[in-house]
């Protein structure tokens, strides 16, 4: 077709008028067939376009609707898309095919190779090989590459159904669809790669919590086995004090006040050979206190050989032990109120011993038959009371510690004041209140946490060892 300008003065036609002139018999079916090929190509990238919008449905949704257009845009009787092999693992589905009339009606995609007729199947044969132009022998076979970064990695393929063989813009429409579904089909892969990623990361997270936890559990039980390692380091070198104690008492202490013994009752039967009555009843009364003070000596020394128990670790666990030397004597029960908490070594046996010290008392003065240990822990502190149904009075005992303050080493028993000197030691205070028992309750109240101590035997013993450390 050529563009003329008709000269002055002729007489215009209609080659003139329309500026169209066609070496052909009639150009008004050329002109049909291209405007419906044209028609098509819209038609197809409608669909397309309608395809990519819908994100929801993955890639599946475009790529049948690439080898729906490319069936419509060749009139196929098969249209076949397919992923070369080695390229793109990731992507799903591999391969769609579409069959329908030579009309384009009645399109159907399916993706099972089993329902593929032979010469269709040699197709996806051929596209899977790589092999993505058509050949000599490919008769009305129709192939497109798909391209993705300069690479073939699959191809489309239809058995086309148009009178003529497809012209350039066929082909130019057919790779616009092609490079679509390769587009799309790169895209999914990398999106379930994604998810194969964060699957995989999720999983490394969840190991790493799990071994974070399990770490935390073990640095627990490190710090208890520290902790434990420590309290025995500590009882251990209490225990060798306290035979070391034990062997004093036995060898040189008990001696002697046996030796007194006897020389009180040497004593005692002479003034009762001379008639010294006013003499005798008090040698009696020496000879019964020595004795007595021969059966405390020999049950603290039977006490203090006696090794401590390795799961003792806390205050109720060590009163637990200090009381079962009482209850043959006296009946107690111990009680304990709130979260128990780890104290110092020290703060712990020093407390002990201040409600063992009470518990002597009770049994050698009170007249009691039963007595109630109550530990109550506090955020800010701790208390321990010692209650009895014995005959006490609490402000004799006030008295009496009032005086025991002021007195000296002059051989009186200082049960009270030690109680005292322990427990001010801690930073606390010693009260004597009325027990619902109906005899007395000595409370001891220290403050916590610890934060100062005075000089104690505990203390003195385990200088040398290393710092206990508090629990985080």
């Amino acid at each position: 077709m050529s563009l003329d300008v008709p000269a002055p003065g002729a007489r215009p036609d209609l080659a003139t008028l329309t500026g169209v002139r066609s070496g052909k018999g009639s150009y008004y079916r050329a002109y049909v067939r291209s405007d419906e090929r044209t028609q098509r190509a819209v038609r197809a990238m409608d669909s397309i376009s309608r395809a990519l919008v819908r994100t929801v449905e993955g890639p599946r949704g475009l790529l049948e609707e690439v080898v729906r257009a490319a069936a419509a845009h060749l009139e196929a009787e098969w249209t076949l898309l397919a992923v070369s092999d080695g390229h793109l693992p990731g992507a799903r589905p591999r391969f769609l095919a579409c069959s329908g009339t030579p009309d384009g009606s009645g399109l159907q995609v399916v993706d099972d190779e089993t329902q593929l007729p032979a010469f269709v199947r040699r197709e996806l044969g051929a596209v899977r090989a790589g092999h993505a132009t058509r050949t000599a022998d490919d008769g009305r076979w129709v192939r497109v590459p798909m391209s993705l970064e300069g690479r073939h990695i699959g191809a489309l393929v239809g058995l086309h159904g148009l009178p003529v063989e497809p012209e350039p813009g066929d082909l130019s429409v057919l790779r616009i669809l092609a490079n679509q579904a390769a587009v799309s089909l790169h895209t999914s892969e990398q999106y379930h790669a994604g998810l194969a990623l964060h699957r995989r990361a999720q999983l490394l997270v969840d190991e790493a919590q799990a071994q974070r936890r399990d770490l935390e559990a073990r640095t627990a039980e490190l710090r208890h086995a520290e902790q434990r390692l420590l309290v025995a380091h500590q009882r251990e070198l209490v225990d060798t004090e306290r035979h070391r104690i034990a062997r004093e008492l036995h060898d040189s202490v008990t001696q002697f006040v046996l030796s007194a013994g006897m020389a009180v009752e040497v004593a005692r039967g002479e003034a009762a050979a001379l008639g010294v009555e006013q003499v005798a009843a008090p040698l009696s009364t020496a000879k019964d206190l020595t004795r007595e003070a021969v059966d405390q000596l020999r049950r603290a020394i039977y006490a203090l050989h006696r090794p401590h128990s390795d799961t003792v670790a806390t205050l109720p666990e060590l009163l637990h032990e200090l009381t079962a030397h009482h209850r043959p004597h006296l009946a107690v029960q111990i009680r304990v109120e709130g979260q128990v908490s780890e104290l110092p070594a020290d703060a712990d046996h020093e407390l002990a011993r201040a409600v063992g010290e009470a518990l002597f008392n009770i049994v050698n003065h009170a007249g009691a038959t039963r007595a109630v240990v109550r530990i109550r822990y506090r955020p800010d502190q701790l208390r321990v009371t010692v209650a009895d149904d014995g005959c006490g009075d609490p402000a004799e005992l006030a008295r009496m510690l009032r005086l025991e303050r002021g007195t000296t080493a002059d051989g009186r028993h200082r049960g009270l004041a030690n109680i005292e000197a322990r427990v001010a030691d801690l930073g606390g205070t010693l009260a004597f209140r009325r027990a619902r028992l109906g005899g007395v309750r000595v409370e001891l109240t220290v403050p916590l946490p610890i934060v100062g101590r005075g000089s104690s035997l505990i203390s003195d013993l385990v200088g040398a060892a290393p710092p206990r450390e508090e629990p985080s």
